[in-house]
């Protein structure tokens, strides 16, 4: 590919930023809050539109409810147009079904019908928010499971979970998605009741064409194949986005392509062949990280840098030379192919790529010189946050 397709490739590929990536976050061992962190709603639209003014690729901010609920007196058309003047738009809804007390045995699938009805019912406020923010994706992660064995029946349990989710399916705009996610464990270690992608994808079949699976990357066992799966997906046309990160365990919260860049460029490699081959496959591409000993918005700029750092090394493969070794079962030669590209410095490419759109050519240096940021956060030290986080105003 010629380095003029590859940066038109690279401005194509928008990426979501999380809401909750902006807020203090902790480990199961503590907190250490971050001076001029964002603390409300409108703080964290802020932030995320500091990382869209820096790298041009990330025009949408996904929100958590009810963390992100408007304060009293505000409704969610009021959150909207806040982040339109701020340059950005609300993307996916992410529904909490994990914290309540009331599903401390589980949400959707939990035994007792009223608690069900109550998860139900948080999904279809949740589609609500979707009409009126525009969102076209409801994305779902449950911590339902058990953690012994006998504790539920497995059978029932999977029908609650289908008969709930098809409630807030149907609640969705009809040019809504819902992304169905899955972790392999935790907090249930008996058995987890969307424990993995082929759970996920039997789910979504049974849900409809409008539901498709999340792949997390950092919510599999050690050595799993993911790019395997994305291809898998891409092929069954139920591949509905990334919620990308990196890991050193089966959780995630590292900045992607921190602990293992390889494995991300060769998730975009099969992104890249599940399409026309000179772009990547037409998708969600969300950041989902909680960051607890880095600064809040210079990890979010590094992740959306490591993100396009992969893909331009992917664009960069030769298939035409690669489906020729992979036919002659030249192994070697194949995977040289591969490394050539992965280890191609795409530095000049990205920095052209950013210029172009009138962006800094190292969006991490210009923020730390970011007179509007620095005066944020100095402020937000002093003065109250102008939410409260309670009311749905929707």
């Amino acid at each position: 590919m010629s380095q003029e397709q590859i940066r038109a490739a690279l401005r194509a590929l928008p990426i979501e930023l999380p809401s909750w990536g902006f807020a203090n976050a902790g480990t199961r061992f503590g907190a250490f809050p971050e001076p001029g962190v964002a603390r409300d709603i409108y703080e964290k639209i802020e932030d995320a539109a500091t990382v869209h003014r820096l790298t041009g690729v990330c025009p949408t901010v996904a929100v958590h409810i009810p963390w992100d609920l408007p304060p009293a007196g505000k409704t969610w058309a009021d959150i909207a147009e806040f982040a339109k003047s701020e340059g950005v738009a609300i993307g996916a809804i992410n529904p909490n079904l994990f914290q309540d007390h009331d599903y401390k045995l589980g949400s959707v699938c939990n035994p007792d019908p009223a608690i069900r009805k109550k998860a139900v019912a948080h999904l279809k406020e949740c589609a609500e928010i979707m009409k009126v923010t525009g969102s076209k994706l409801l994305s779902i992660w449950l911590a339902d499971g058990t953690n012994y064995p006998g504790q539920d029946d497995i059978k029932s349990r999977r029908q609650r979970l289908i008969d709930c989710l098809a409630e807030g399916y149907a609640a969705m705009p009809d040019d809504g998605e819902m992304l169905v996610e899955y972790k392999l464990f935790e907090p249930a270690f008996y058995h987890t009741d969307l424990a993995d992608w082929g759970t996920s994808f039997t789910v979504c079949q049974k849900l409809g064409e409008r539901a498709k699976v999340l792949v997390d990357t950092g919510h599999h066992g050690h050595y799993t194949n993911i790019e395997f799966i994305v291809a898998t997906l891409i092929a069954e046309g139920r591949l509905g986005g990334f919620h990308f990160n990196d890991r050193r365990y089966a959780d995630d919260d590292l900045i992607v392509g921190s602990a293992n860049p390889y494995a991300l460029f060769c998730i975009f490699h099969e992104l890249i062949n599940g399409n026309d081959g000179k772009t990547a496959f037409q998708t969600a591409y969300m950041l989902d990280q909680s960051h607890v000993v880095e600064k809040k918005i210079e990890a979010m700029v590094l992740s959306v840098l490591n993100v396009q750092t992969a893909y331009a090394k992917a664009l960069l493969v030769d298939r035409a030379a690669l489906a020729e070794m992979q036919v002659a079962g030249d192994v070697m030669g194949a995977h040289a192919i591969l490394r050539d590209a992965y280890e191609t410095d795409v530095r000049p490419i990205l920095a052209a790529t950013r210029e172009e759109i009138g962006r800094p050519a190292d969006p991490l240096k210009a923020l730390a010189t970011d007179a509007l940021v620095a005066e944020r956060r100095a402020r937000r030290q002093v003065e109250p946050a102008r939410a409260s986080g309670a009311g749905l105003g929707a």
